[in-house]
């Protein structure tokens, strides 16, 4: 192998490497491998992300499912042009997304959520996983404020299925209105893949068409 050749392929090894760059970090029996190929990602957004992180997934972990995966892995890729994404204990986070939305730290609140789900092939309906993920921000947030991200006002078009931050208000609503503990109790049955319709009824005393009937009536502020 000449010298020029030898030269090219020592700098696309150290650009390559410079660009994909690895750091873990470990805390709370928990550790975190964080990648980023973004030359440009914030190092002040990095430190943010790992404290969020080991601030809210331990309390997730506990509160929802103590064999939640132990390493997560967080990526920020510029090839990925959604969001967030997450898949098994890895999740993608679109850089552009933080530089549009600087303030929007419980992106990470949410997609970690979704690790502790862990709802696997379940059946269970994405309207209820989604619903759960952001009632989870809603509760355990670092800085909702801070991104301007509250609960969806109750609508009279809306419905249950509708995910996201609009079942997140229904399921708080559930919360404080007399059923207290029951999103640990619809976490329980999507991961444990028991979940039937007939679980509202059964947790509740009414059915799920009949909880939102009552929800729609009278939604609070």
């Amino acid at each position: 192998m000449n010298k020029f050749l030898s030269l090219i392929i020592l700098v696309f090894t150290i650009s390559f490497a410079q660009a994909q760059q690895t750091e873990t970090f470990k805390e709370k029996g928990y550790t975190l491998i964080f990648k980023s190929n973004y030359a440009n990602l914030d190092p002040a957004l990095k430190k943010r992300m790992v404290e969020t992180f080991f601030q809210v997934y331990p309390k997730l972990a506990n509160d929802f499912n103590k064999n939640a995966h132990k390493e997560v892995i967080f990526h920020i890729d510029t090839a990925y042009k959604g969001v967030a994404a997450t898949g098994g204990g890895r999740i993608v986070y679109n850089p552009e997304w933080f530089v549009k939305h600087p303030g929007d730290i419980d992106v990470v609140t949410h997609e970690v959520m979704h690790i502790v789900q862990n709802y696997g092939d379940n059946d269970g309906p994405g309207w209820l996983t989604e619903g759960i993920a952001d009632y989870v921000r809603f509760k355990y947030g670092v800085d909702n404020t801070g991104a301007k991200w509250s609960l969806t006002p109750f609508k009279p078009e809306h419905s249950y299925k509708n995910a996201y931050r609009i079942t997140a208000r229904f399921l708080n609503w559930l919360e404080v209105n007399g059923n207290k503990g029951i999103v640990v109790k619809l976490d329980s049955a999507m991961r444990s893949n028991t979940y039937k319709d007939t679980i509202w009824k059964d947790l509740t005393g009414k059915s799920l068409d009949e909880l939102w009937t009552t929800y729609a009536a009278n939604p609070g502020s």
